[in-house]
This record gives structure tokens, C-alpha cells and sequence, in this order.
């Protein structure tokens, strides 16, 4: 019988032409899914006729209320190799086997330093105003020679924007719990004091922490009031690392220079979220891992997962 597989959320309808899913051949049936779908119910309903689910990265969760709801369901294929949404006790309680692939920490290493550039410099206002008529020249950028950048975090994708920091010419330090001085002196950057140094010294602040217990929550309103009044925000990690709340009254209150932001509380960003028009604010629709090269590994790569379920010998199962 002829299996049916789900590519959840292609958004950008890139999903089948980043991979040859022809190599499936007749035995499995492909559907790409567009919009995304929100709440377990549209899940259960929209998911119910197929054998295969692909998700990207951790946008749609799993919880074993879902996978219970989904008889039929025997594969699900999930982007990267660590995902915190899927209930993998029940998925193997129900005979689903979960499959990853690999990750590139490139996308989102760029990423950051495009919304710290694009902060730094002005370059949204400033290409609005020339697009539209506007004032010729209304901001005076940031200088990144010379100043601090804190890291918050400096594993994988941490470590490779304080590279490019050190690049820039910029004083590098960062602070994690975990974080030892020798770690920071292998990655050539000073260890902060502590969380409150970091804060209250760095110019730019980025974050690169995995969400967990320890993190979530970490940056709240007493958190933010230590930064600099001319200080900038990244955030390309997990929403839920910074209180949402707390960071949009400090930008409606200028209490800091600006934020770039990836990623949110709500996936897809509801249209009368207060994100969308706050003030200060640089804000990307979760980019952070959304590239030609990526989707090439993740779509590739689960298209082999499938391939190789079928031939009885399930490769990079998770967890």
C-alpha cells in the first residue's frame, strides 16, 4: 500500500524542491502543507490520513495528546538532531519512530549579525526613507570597532559570532552558567563576571542559550534594566528566554537602544501581536535556520530517513 507523507509547514513552498523526492518512487505519496496548523485539534484532523509527518525544526509540537490522535502515523522525520516538542515516550509507546538530520549553525550565525548590522546602522529606516522619499540621512549609526559585544551563551553558533565579533574589532566576553575561563580564553574572549557584568557593560547583547529550566525566563524586566540606554538586544535563540513583556516596555520606553528579534512567543506572529509595531524593534519571522544550504541537508536528509525506514533500517533515530 502506498504511504502518505506530510511536509509540515513550507511556508515559502520550498520543501520539495530543496530534495529529490523522487527517489521515494510510487511507494510513498508527498504533500506539501503550506499553512501552518495551529492547535491540536487542526493537527489531529489535518494529520489523520498519513503514515509520515516531516516537521521543521521545533515549530510543531508533539505531545503524546497528538501522537495518539494520529493512528496511522508510523515515521515522523523532525530537522537537526535535538528536538524539545516531540514526546518521544509516547511516540515509541505508539510504534513511531522518530528520525532527525543534520544541522548547519552557519544560518543562524549570520542571521545574528544581520540584525546586529541592520540595528547598528540603521539600514531598514534608512532604505525606507530613501525608497520613499523620505529624509536623506535621518540616523547616526553605532560603531561595533572598539566596543563590547556579550555573548550570552558560547557553544556552537555562540562561539562563531564571537569570531566575527573579534573580526569587527570588538571587546568579545560572555557568561553562561556552564561557562569556565578556559572555555572562554580557547574561544579568545574575556569571561564576564557574571550575568549582571555582562548586561550592565556590553553595547551589544546576543543570545545563544538552549531554552531549558535554567533559561527560561532568564532575561526579565530587572535583567534588562541593567543594560545600557544605548545598548542593543539579539535574540536568535528562543523566545522564552527573554520575558516578552519586559522587553516591549523597555523598547516602548527607550530604556534601550533597540532589539533584533527572530523568534517569538507565538509561531506565526499573530497579525495584532504587539511585536509588530513595536518601536526599536528589528524582527525577522524565524530565519534563523532558513537557508537554501539548510533545507538542501534538512529536506535531503529526510527524504534518506524515509528511504531508509522503508528498507526496515531507520537511520539518525532520535532521541
Amino acid at each position: 500500500m502506498r504511504l502518505r507523507c506530510a511536509v509540515l509547514d513550507d511556508y515559502q513552498g520550498a520543501a520539495t524542491a530543496s530534495a529529490d523526492w523522487s527517489l521515494l518512487g510510487d511507494r510513498v505519496e508527498v504533500v506539501a502543507l503550506r499553512e501552518h496548523l495551529a492547535g491540536e485539534d487542526a493537527l489531529a484532523g489535518a494529520l489523520a490520513d498519513y503514515d509520515i509527518v516531516v516537521t521543521l525544526r521545533e515549530r510543531v509540537p508533539f505531545p503524546g495528546s497528538l501522537i495518539a490522535r494520529l493512528p496511522r502515523l508510523k515515521l515522523l522525520v523532525a530537522s537537526g538532531m535535538r528536538n524539545s516538542v516531540i514526546d518521544y515516550t509516547a511516540a515509541e509507546a505508539h510504534g513511531v519512530t522518530v528520525c532527525g538530520t543534520a544541522s548547519s549553525s552557519t544560518p543562524p550565525v549570520e542571521l545574528t549579525w544581520a540584525l546586529l548590522l541592520g540595528l547598528a546602522r540603521g539600514i531598514v529606516e534608512e532604505s525606507g526613507a530613501l525608497r520613499s522619499g523620505g529624509p536623506w540621512q535621518s540616523t547616526v549609526g553605532a560603531d561595533l570597532h572598539g566596543r563590547r559585544l556579550g555573548l550570552l551563551g558560547l557553544g556552537k553558533i555562540g562561539s562563531r559570532v564571537a569570531g566575527v565579533g573579534l573580526a569587527f574589532g570588538m571587546r568579545v566576553s560572555a557568561w553562561s552558567q556552564n561557562l569556565t575561563k578556559e572555555r572562554a580564553e580557547e574561544a579568545g574572549v574575556e569571561l564576564a563576571a557574571g550575568k549582571e557584568d555582562l548586561l550592565a557593560t556590553s553595547d551589544f547583547v546576543s543570545v545563544h542559550l538552549a531554552l531549558g529550566e535554567r533559561t527560561r525566563g532568564l532575561l526579565g524586566a530587572a535583567e534588562l534594566a541593567l543594560m545600557k540606554p544605548n545598548a542593543y538586544l539579539v535574540n536568535t535563540s528562543r523566545a522564552a528566554i527573554v520575558d516578552q513583556d519586559a522587553l516591549l516596555a523597555a523598547l516602548r520606553e527607550g530604556r534601550i537602544a533597540g532589539a533584533g528579534i527572530d523568534v517569538f512567543d507565538v509561531e506565526p506572529l499573530p497579525a495584532s501581536h504587539p511585536m509588530r509595531t513595536a518601536p526599536r524593534l528589528l524582527a525577522t519571522p524565524h530565519l534563523g535556520y532558513v537557508s537554501r544550504a539548510n533545507y538542501a541537508t534538512y529536506y535531503g536528509q529526510a527524504v534518506e530517513d524515509i528511504q531508509a525506514y522503508l528498507e526496515g533500517s531507520p537511520v539518525r533515530r532520535l532521541p
